[in-house]
């Protein structure tokens, strides 16, 4: 009998052999199907891109006069320099508005959240030609109006053609969801009410805590709102082309007309500069939670 029990629990304690999941391979196959086919809805365009503008027409070998001949076109420079301007710019005044914004609404009025949000997403409603048509509207309807009064005189300060204010201002409503998005994802998740309670005991003013706080704290948030906010300005065309300034993708286009090869090529030279970009803060993202969790 002691021995029948014992055969019995011993029995009992065998775990049955676990059923083969074949449902996990199926998914991992599908999975590796589906990078596939998005790699190559990228990777097959790009690389049509490249290959129009190295191919030489007349040898049938590769070249790269295309891409040596970038700096010297007539008005790459200007456009380029007046676009990288006004990404400068909107930079600056989107971080200058939504940072302390974003700080307030975590700190202080947490209950204006949503209002926020929404007020931030309704760039995303409305469509940029909407706005644009406003816009201009509104720029020829004021001088009419207003001749020889200060608002007029600002309204053609605002149309300089050699740096269109009105663009900067018009880029920052543009800009508005994907700036609060990635500085709200860096505040929630920083710890941002400890630290500034503490800096404010040790007697810190509320600039300081701004400067010397909030700013390190979402260095990887501003770095990524600013990429997003320059690749934005640096490839929006509609807004300038209905408002009649030249930047740099209206440049692009009036290029594109007589030089082809040259105007692809500066379209795949933006795309790896922007590529380069987002690299280099990747690599600041995994190198800053790396001296932190060290």
């Amino acid at each position: 009998m002691t021995a029948l029990a014992e055969g019995v629990a011993g029995a009992g304690s065998v775990e049955p052999a676990a059923p083969a999941r074949t449902g996990g391979r199926r998914g991992g196959a599908w999975r590796m199907v589906v990078l596939v086919v998005l790699g190559l809805y990228f990777a097959v365009p790009i690389a049509s891109s490249l290959w129009f503008t190295v191919r030489d027409r007349g040898s049938g070998g590769l070249t790269a006069e295309h891409y040596a001949a970038i700096p010297g076109a007539p008005g790459f420079a200007e456009a380029f320099g007046r676009s990288l301007a006004l990404g400068v710019l909107t930079v600056v005044l989107a971080l200058l508005l939504m940072v302390p914004t974003v700080v307030l609404v975590e700190l202080r009025l947490p209950r204006l959240r949503t209002a926020v949000e929404l007020l931030t997403l309704m760039p995303l409603v409305i469509p940029p030609i909407a706005l644009v048509v406003g816009v201009r509207s509104v720029l020829s309807w004021a001088p009419d109006h207003f001749y020889g009064t200060p608002v007029a005189d600002a309204m053609f300060a605002l149309q300089e053609p050699t740096l269109p204010w009105i663009l900067v201002l018009v880029y920052v409503v543009l800009v508005l969801p994907f700036v609060y998005r990635a500085l709200d994802a860096g505040v929630r998740n920083s710890g941002l009410r400890t630290l500034t309670e503490a800096a404010r005991s040790l007697g810190a003013s509320w600039p300081r805590v701004l400067v010397s706080v909030v700013l390190p704290l979402l260095r990887t948030s501003v770095l990524n709102a600013s990429f997003l906010t320059l690749a934005l300005v640096l490839g929006e065309y509609t807004v300038a082309s209905i408002l009649g300034f030249e930047t740099f993708p209206t440049w692009i286009v009036q290029v594109a007309g007589s030089q082809p090869q040259l105007s692809v090529a500066v379209s795949v030279l933006s795309l790896l500069v922007t590529w380069a970009l987002l690299l280099l803060i990747s690599a600041l993202d995994r190198r800053r939670r790396t001296e932190e969790s060290s």
